[in-house]
């Protein structure tokens, strides 16, 4: 299931606890991603990061020219945004007075969106330029104390960011921000008002018409899946099949060019399972060969691009990571990366290009980028 707070838990640190302990038998699974394809892997680490459990670098997302942004924990945990060109020249940026910074979108033209957090652990906003001239942001309305305030998660190319900001009772709500500066909040009806409770954006979450899609958590903690267009118009969606109980439900991943939206479901089992819901609001689910059927085990979409590729991870019956993409006409793939314990990839571009994280047998993780 997707956290519906910390993302960078759902990005890179989920698999953190498990990474120690997946067992060297999950390294045996090889496809023709990595093999008969003679796909490519290149390993993603920024200078300065970490080497111990808890660190390393994070890669999240990935331009059409190949530039990759995320962040690195270094030796002392602190995190910091980087950017690192196509040539493998790596940029360290923080926004002013951040103590941890992540960046978590990447535009065609550079523009990069992501949050960082300052020294009462208050969430604020930025947007940085490909010139590296930063600027911070925040949501009216927006909590002042720790683990409240501002997170902006997505940048689409006409600038338009959104995110979500947690409120002084720690209630989720969205937002959608214009490439002028112009904040729009948003909330889905039925969404909770408890803590934890409320409206979210996901990685990935606006597409180039400023649509937007995410989860809600409503009053009794289930999930449910929207969509909303630039006008604010916003539509509910649940996958048959979905569990009602607590954090089961339908969560939204990612939305593409055509409006196409890939997510998962959890079921009354917790076993999550993808889908793919066309512009039309027709969705096909489907399950990874291989996934395992198990309370929290199964297959979990984290992206799709323009051509209705998806990409994500899958949970075995032996509680190992692997990585999966499924073409548009439904063949799906898995991959490994060689000599790690856990992968999570995040984010397939559409020249078919993957980035991801990677996690070493001491706790540490590193960034992959997967050329096909």
């Amino acid at each position: 299931m997707k956290n519906c707070k910390p993302l960078f838990l759902a990005a890179v640190s989920l698999f953190a606890g498990l990474a120690i302990t997946v067992q060297a038998s999950a390294q045996s699974q090889m496809s023709s991603l990595d093999t008969g394809a003679k796909a490519k892997f290149i390993t993603i680490e920024a200078p300065g990061a970490g080497k111990g459990s808890g660190q390393g670098t994070a890669a999240l997302q990935i331009s059409p020219s190949g530039v990759i942004v995320g962040q690195y924990s270094d030796a002392n945990s602190v995190f910091h945004g980087y950017v690192r060109a196509s040539d493998g020249t790596y940029t360290k940026f923080d926004p002013p007075g951040s103590s941890g910074t992540n960046a978590w979108s990447i535009n065609p033209r550079g523009t990069i969106t992501g949050d960082d957090f300052d020294s009462s652990s208050v969430w604020h906003s930025y947007v940085r330029t490909k010139g590296g001239s930063i600027t911070t942001f925040d949501v009216s309305g927006a909590g002042t104390s720790s683990g409240q305030g501002t997170q902006a998660i997505v940048i689409n190319p006409a600038g338009t960011i959104a995110g979500q900001y947690i409120d002084a009772n720690n209630v989720y709500h969205g937002f959608s921000r214009a490439s002028d500066g112009t904040i729009t909040p948003f909330d889905v009806a039925g969404a909770g008002t408890g803590s934890g409770q409320g409206t979210s954006v996901t990685i990935g979450g606006v597409n180039p018409a400023g649509t937007i899609t995410g989860w809600y958590l409503d009053s009794s903690n289930v999930l449910h899946g929207y969509v909303r267009t630039s006008d604010g118009t916003i539509t509910p969606f649940d996958v048959s099949g979905s569990g009602t109980g607590s954090f089961q439900g339908t969560s939204s991943a990612g939305i593409n060019t055509k409006g196409a939206i890939t997510g998962e479901y959890v079921d009354a089992n917790n076993v999550s399972h993808g889908f793919l819901r066309a512009s039309d609001g027709t969705i096909t689910t489907f399950d990874v060969p291989g996934a395992g059927t198990g309370s929290g085990q199964g297959t979990d979409p984290n992206s799709l691009n323009a051509e209705d590729e998806i990409t994500g991870y899958y949970v075995d019956a032996a509680n190992a990571y692997y990585g999966f993409v499924r073409t548009s006409d439904g063949t799906i793939k898995t991959f490994d990366v060689p000599r790690a314990t856990a992968i999570n990839p995040l984010f397939v571009s559409s020249a078919g290009k993957i980035v991801g994280n990677a996690f070493k047998a001491n706790g540490a993780y590193y960034g992959f980028l997967l050329l096909p």
